[in-house]
């Protein structure tokens, strides 16, 4: 089992940035794609951006635009970055690996991050 531990979550004001990490144990990293999950209070947690092994990426249309996910295979982390930031972003953010990017069951999850978007 790999875990998975995000940071970099907090308050912001619309229009703001952040970037998110997750740091990953484990010798796999690099053989993994990685997603980043939200969930808001009274919804579904939702899909929002995943990478590839390769390097390769997708997005929710919410966020495409706005959001870039990246890898850093020699720290075992992934990043999300999160520009022009708006109040319906309010969510925590998990981290999810798995060895597809069919994300039907990730194999692990982080404990999640909070994202306050508000002035």
């Amino acid at each position: 089992q790999v875990q998975l531990a995000e940071s970099g979550g907090g308050l912001v004001q619309p229009g703001g940035s952040l970037r998110l990490s997750c740091a990953a144990s484990g010798s796999t990293f690099r053989i993994n794609a990685m997603a980043w999950y939200r969930q808001a209070p009274g919804k579904q947690r939702e899909l929002i951006a995943s990478i590839s092994s390769g390097g390769s990426t997708n997005y929710r249309i919410s966020v495409k635009g706005r959001f870039t996910i990246s890898r850093d295979n020699a720290k075992n982390t992934v990043y999300l970055q999160m520009n022009s930031l708006k109040p319906e972003d309010t969510a925590v953010y998990y981290c999810a690996r798995d060895q597809t990017m069919n994300w039907v069951r990730p194999m692990d999850w982080g404990q999640g991050t909070q994202v306050t978007v508000s002035s």
